[in-house]
């Protein structure tokens, strides 16, 4: 088995590789990705909740939603709650259908949220399946990944914040979805590290877009 290389490690790592992933690992230090405590299922539900709203906003309807789960956020909860008590928290009736979709595949046991399980998932399987919830796509997966499983080889090509951050530091014009595939590809098998980096890019350069926070803050 492979030794796992922590993110210092790879942030090290990437920076002999390119100097200008040399200049943002000095300007803005090791990479740091806090260790959340909510349960999975509870992280993706934030992530549905967040969606497409201000943080201040997001965050009050969040806690009343939980408040009206009675603590419980589980999907036999989420299931046994009316759906008009959901929207009484101020949950659109689309995000209602996404919580209900995503309880009612967890278990059924199309998303896996089983560590174990998990661990003998590739990165590709699991985003395979939460994309098959309503309300999760691509992007919401690879968050998923980034920061709560802790997958160390994540590129979310689709994130506003990390192609404006890519261009600012390389210098180069801001890269579509499409082009910045092939420029994370130097960086396996930590491309992680290098979307992480982008975000600091970006916000050291005071351009952060709005959905870097979202993306990190918001999901953990």
């Amino acid at each position: 088995m492979a030794r796992r290389v922590g993110y210092r490690e790879a942030a090290l790592i990437l920076a002999e590789r390119d100097p200008v992933l040399a200049r943002l690992v000095a300007a803005a230090g090791p990479p740091k990705i806090p260790v959340a405590k909510e349960p999975l299922f509870a992280t993706l539900v934030r992530s549905i909740v967040y969606q497409q709203l201000a943080t201040a906003a997001a965050r009050a309807i969040h806690g009343r939603l939980i408040a009206a789960l009675g603590e419980d956020v589980s999907a036999e909860r989420v299931l046994a709650t009316p759906p008009e008590t959901l929207r009484a928290a101020g949950l659109s009736g689309r995000k209602v259908e996404s919580l209900h979709d995503l309880a009612t595949r967890v278990l059924d046991g199309t998303v896996v949220l089983e560590p174990r399980r998990l661990a003998r998932l590739s990165d590709e399987e699991i985003t395979a399946r939460l994309s098959t919830v309503k309300g999760i796509g691509k992007w919401s997966a690879d968050i998923f990944l980034m920061f709560r499983l802790r997958r160390m080889d994540v590129w979310p090509t689709g994130d506003l914040a990390i192609r404006r951050g890519f261009g600012l530091a390389w210098e180069i014009p801001e890269p579509t979805e499409k082009q910045l595939i092939p420029l994370g590809a130097p960086f396996r098998p930590y491309r992680s590290v290098l979307a992480w980096y982008c975000w600091r890019s970006a916000q050291l350069h005071g351009r952060a877009a709005a959905t870097r926070p979202q993306s990190a803050a918001q999901v953990l």
